[in-house]
């Protein structure tokens, strides 16, 4: 057992969500630490289960909340009879190998859920479990391009532009896991039974762009990329440079959002003009962008703060501890020096706990695990 810091809490959470529920996380990367990491947050008891051998650097975020990570070779047969026997006293458990591989050590769903049929045996894949490419190397830039997510994003000049990992990975990965296991605890309620959650990146993703699809047979979403209303052609939804190199983001979509947004930008006499040109016209562009870089992020900030403009900094990671919304609201919170966003959603009845960065003992002492090992 791995302790790399002094726990920080004594005591289980009392009152959240999923307090109560244990879950076995395989060690694994980016979507399925995530999902461990939001179940983590929401109560639940997760303990991950590690190789043997030295460890690498935890990621001080995505590995809040567990109860401690136990290094088991699951080609040792003391091991294997180890993760059978916490397999028996869990609610769920994830991983995030390729097809085959579990199966291969023998922790396949059909032989976990022989040791616990109440067991949610949730999983992660890039490209799901059958076709071409199941078996293939891949990464969320790959899954998000056959979805038609990719495609869709960037500008004319830039071609298609990966949003970060976040589409794929996260959104379509780990947040949809997270989601699938929350549901099946909820249908095992009636019918007392576990089951497998599937979770394919490719397919997730594909999800996320419903509305994107939806707006395609309509008149709203005309181009395949630089167009349409949200890929920034439009002069009122895309981001400005100001006069410090630094940005706002401009997202007055309804007319009367434009209209305050243009009034304060001082186009009064201008507005109905601007409005009756079309809304990608080069001019209009233009004609904001030597506004905006006229004056430093800081005064369009204070400018457009609580309007209906719809006109926000964009601001960087190192900058949004310090936003007043952010602040009140605690979005963001520092956790033994790494700012970190707080758990979400939040609930009006069973509160979240601060994520603590530390293993807790209290949470390990259900698992029956000595922290000291």
């Amino acid at each position: 057992m791995t302790n790399p810091s002094k726990p920080a809490n004594t005591t289980p959470q009392t009152n959240s969500p999923l307090q109560g529920v244990k879950v076995l996380e395989i060690e694994s990367i980016g979507p399925g630490p995530f999902a461990a990491m939001i179940l983590a947050d929401l109560g639940a008891n997760v303990l991950k289960i590690s190789r043997p051998g030295p460890a690498s650097t935890p990621n001080p975020v995505l590995n809040r909340n567990r109860a401690g990570t136990l290094a088991l070779d699951l080609k040792n047969q003391e091991d294997r009879n180890k993760l059978k026997h916490l397999i028996g006293g869990s609610d769920v458990m994830l991983e995030g190998f390729r097809p085959e591989v579990m199966e291969r050590l023998g922790f396949s769903p059909e032989e976990c859920q022989t040791l616990n049929p109440k067991l949610i045996y949730g999983r992660m894949t890039g490209w799901g479990r059958s076709g071409p490419l199941a078996h293939s190397a891949g990464h969320d830039i790959n899954y998000i391009s056959l979805t038609g997510a990719l495609h869709s994003m960037g500008t004319a000049e830039s071609g298609p532009l990966p949003p970060l990992n976040l589409a794929g990975d996260y959104g379509g990965g780990g947040l949809m896991l997270a989601l699938g296991i929350v549901t099946a605890l909820f249908e095992r309620t009636r019918s007392g039974l576990g089951q497998v959650v599937d979770t394919a990146m490719i397919d997730g993703a594909a999800l996320l762009m419903s509305a994107l699809y939806g707006l395609r047979n309509t008149p709203r979403w005309p181009a395949l990329r630089a167009g349409n209303l949200l890929d920034s052609s439009h002069y009122f939804y895309r981001c400005y440079q100001c006069a410090d190199g630094e940005w706002v983001a401009v997202g007055a979509i309804e007319l009367p959002f434009r209209r305050i947004m243009l009034e304060l930008l001082g186009l009064k006499d201008e507005i109905d003009e601007i409005l009756s040109r079309p809304d990608t016209d080069p001019a209009t562009h233009k004609q904001l962008e030597d506004i905006f870089k006229q004056h430093p992020r800081a005064h369009w900030a204070e400018l457009f703060f609580g309007t209906d403009a719809c006109v926000s900094p964009v601001l960087s990671m190192a900058e949004v501890m310090d936003h007043p919304h952010n602040q009140q609201s605690q979005t963001f919170r520092d956790i033994a020096g790494v700012v970190q966003p707080m758990p979400a959603p939040r609930f009006s009845r069973t509160e979240l706990d601060v994520p603590n960065p530390a293993y807790n003992k209290a949470l390990l002492d259900e698992w029956g695990l000595d922290s000291n090992l």
